[in-house]
Parts: structure tokens; C-alpha cells; sequence
């Protein structure tokens, strides 16, 4: 994010809220890989699934098919030797995911779903009503970490030609939960980019106006969003 913020001439400055733990998944990392659907829902659990096993690639096997909640995610599972990846086009989140034509039907189909544990359980839940038999790996958790006062400070006097960018509701929540009210107040009146329909409307929720969707959570999506609205007049 701080690289493709570069290349577009602005500043960042970085909130973290989670840190990333590794979970031990064990045979249930094995079951869910062997599967002939797998599907995978960001590049970090790609990366704990690597790490996991120790390896540089995951193991293809003829007839499967890879599937990844956003480009990001696709781009990471081809990296470690996944040569054809189906990603969602509109929207990448797990409604996106969902739409996709091999997860329509699934009667008695063995689904590998390679994730964190948390979250709405969206894709696992739909996965089975549609009779998937869905074999989940946990393969690391996310633990709150709380940000600096110091950062906090320099959130709140950020000048007045800077925007949010949200790409998680559990890491926003982790910022939102430790700000005052009147931090909150001035806060929301900056735009704000969000990653996905579902976090525009919970942040319009917390009184958020400016809101801007963006096609999806990388780097380059949230900022290519954030500058056609700037190239638009925002802060004119």
C-alpha cells in the first residue's frame, strides 16, 4: 500500500489493528487440499497454507479447480504454482465468490475451504446449504493489537486532503472502538473508501458521507478509487 501511495504522489499513513497468527491445521489443511474445489479467501491464508507445509507450492492435482475470493488472492495462489484460478470479475468478497458457476450446484461435492476462523462464516454456510461437504482449514487467526496513542494523534490531525481506506470490518472496528467520540466525529468527515457494498453500508452506519466503493481490497483498486473521486473535485 505505502509503494502503489508512492507511485500516486501521496502520503500513508498505516493503522494497524490485527496482527496475523499461524494455527496448526494439521490433516484438516491435507483434507481441504485434496478436495476438487478448494477455494481459498485471501493471500495471507495462501501464504500460512505454504508456510504450513513448508513448501514453495501447493499441490495441484489434475482435475481440481482453485478458486480465490479477489485478484490478490489469485495472484498469490498462482504464485505458489496454481496455474489457472477462478477469481470473481464484479465484486471480490464472499458474495462475489459465491456467484461464481462452480459453486452453484454442489450436491455431495467435497469443498476445501482454506481461511481464518472469525468473520461472517458466509462462505462455508452457503457452501453447505448448497449440499457442498465443506472441509475447512484454519490455517491462522487474526489477534487485536491496539494502535499507539502517538498514531492516534497524528490520525486525528491529518490535514484536511486525506481519506480512509477500509478493507476490513474487523480492523476497522479495532480502530473505531479505541477512538473518543469527538475523534470519531471529525473522522467521519473524511471520505472514506471502502473495499465492498457490505462495508459502505456499515460505515455509513457510523455516519460516514463520503463514501467511495472501490472493486476491491488491493492496493491498486482502493487508490485507483480514491483518485478518480479526488480527479472527480473532491478537495476543490
Amino acid at each position: 500500500m505505502r509503494r502503489a501511495a508512492a507511485a500516486r504522489g501521496a502520503r500513508l499513513l498505516p493503522l494497524s489493528t490485527l496482527k496475523l497468527v499461524p494455527v496448526d491445521a494439521g490433516p484438516a489443511l491435507a483434507a481441504a487440499l485434496a478436495c476438487p474445489l478448494v477455494v481459498f479467501t485471501s493471500p495471507a491464508a495462501v501464504a500460512f497454507a505454504l508456510g504450513s507445509r513448508d513448501a514453495q507450492t501447493l499441490p495441484a492435482r489434475s482435475g481440481q479447480r482453485w478458486l480465490a475470493v479477489g485478484s490478490g488472492t489469485a495472484m498469490a495462489l498462482r504464485r505458489a504454482g496454481i496455474a489457472r484460478v477462478a477469481v470473481p470479475e464484479g465484486r471480490a468478497d464472499s458474495e462475489g465468490l459465491l456467484a461464481l458457476g462452480e459453486l452453484q450446484s454442489l450436491p455431495g461435492v467435497d469443498v476445501g475451504l482454506v481461511t481464518a476462523p472469525g468473520g461472517r462464516g458466509l462462505i462455508g454456510e452457503t457452501l453447505a446449504q448448497r449440499g457442498a461437504r465443506v472441509h475447512v482449514a484454519a490455517v491462522y487467526r487474526r489477534s487485536a493489537i491496539a494502535p499507539s496513542p502517538a498514531r492516534l494523534r497524528r490520525l486525528d490531525q491529518l490535514p484536511g486532503t486525506s481519506a480512509l481506506l477500509v478493507s476490513s470490518a474487523e480492523a476497522f472496528d479495532g480502530l473505531w472502538s479505541r477512538l473518543p467520540p469527538p475523534a470519531r466525529a471529525r473522522l467521519a468527515t473524511r471520505p472514506v473508501v471502502a473495499s465492498s457494498p457490505r462495508l459502505a453500508s456499515m460505515l455509513a452506519g457510523q455516519g460516514f458521507a463520503a463514501i467511495v466503493l472501490a472493486p476491491g481490497a488491493s492496493p491498486s483498486r482502493l487508490l485507483a478509487a480514491l483518485a478518480a473521486d479526488v480527479g472527480a473535485g473532491r478537495f476543490r
